[in-house]
């Protein structure tokens, strides 16, 4: 008889791999098991999290994540599809933002795009797993972290917290303020065409909000 989960790993994360004739109580259980008996083996990583072999409901995939939670140590920080492309770039920019941006137990995460007039507040830091679209925003005590495009409203460092910052893999904010500071953009033309488009991160220097190129020595600074 098949096993209801197997582990395997991937640069950066771990997938799990579900037995579909199994029932869920039997998967959490045996996820609960395996982590338990590997809790030394993994340790404290910090891990995106693949799941294959069925579709899980959000609710189902936050059983799985509750399960290794209480069973180990480690911190799952995202559910991603590996194979695809725009996951290795989250897992790359997570890398990042784990190191030198957020300290991951004061930081929130978002899976999907906002739109529709949504607005997510925090007093913590958080990271969006997708756009965040025209009419939207995201407000957070600390740092936001948009792995995708912030073409809507992002305020960041409301807590008073000094030394806050706004990152996008694409950075069009139709409003941002870092702490007491604001920036509004200027309209721009539909016709524009963008040739590459270039991770960025806004802060503060010299009173003012700046944008900078998303660069490893950059984040070094912070």
């Amino acid at each position: 008889m098949r096993e209801a989960v197997l582990i395997k790993s991937f640069p950066n994360g771990i997938t799990l791999i579900l037995n579909e004739e199994c029932s869920f109580d039997q998967i959490i259980e045996e996820v609960a098991g395996k982590f338990s008996d590997g809790r030394n083996f993994f340790g404290k990583a910090r891990v995106a999290l693949s799941i294959e072999g069925r579709t899980l409901t959000t609710e189902e995939e936050n059983r799985v994540i509750d399960a290794i939670r209480q069973n180990c140590n480690v911190k799952v920080i995202c559910i991603v599809g590996h194979n695809e492309e725009t996951d290795k770039n989250y897992i790359k920019a997570l890398e990042y933002v784990e190191n030198k941006l957020t300290g991951m137990d004061e930081c929130q995460f978002y899976k999907g795009s906002l739109k529709d007039n949504d607005v997510i507040e925090t007093e913590q830091s958080v990271v969006i797993l997708g756009d965040v679209n025209p009419g939207t925003a995201v407000i957070a005590g600390g740092n936001i972290i948009v792995l995708g495009g912030l073409y809507g409203e992002a305020y960041a460092g409301g807590n008073g917290r000094e030394g806050a910052c706004v990152v996008a893999l694409e950075m069009e904010p139709e409003r941002l303020k870092i702490g007491d500071f604001k920036y509004k953009t200027a309209d721009k033309s539909k016709w524009s065409i963008k040739l590459k488009v270039q991770p960025k991160i806004a802060h503060v220097k010299n009173n003012k909000i700046v944008f900078d190129p998303l660069t490893k020595e950059l984040l070094e600074t912070f």
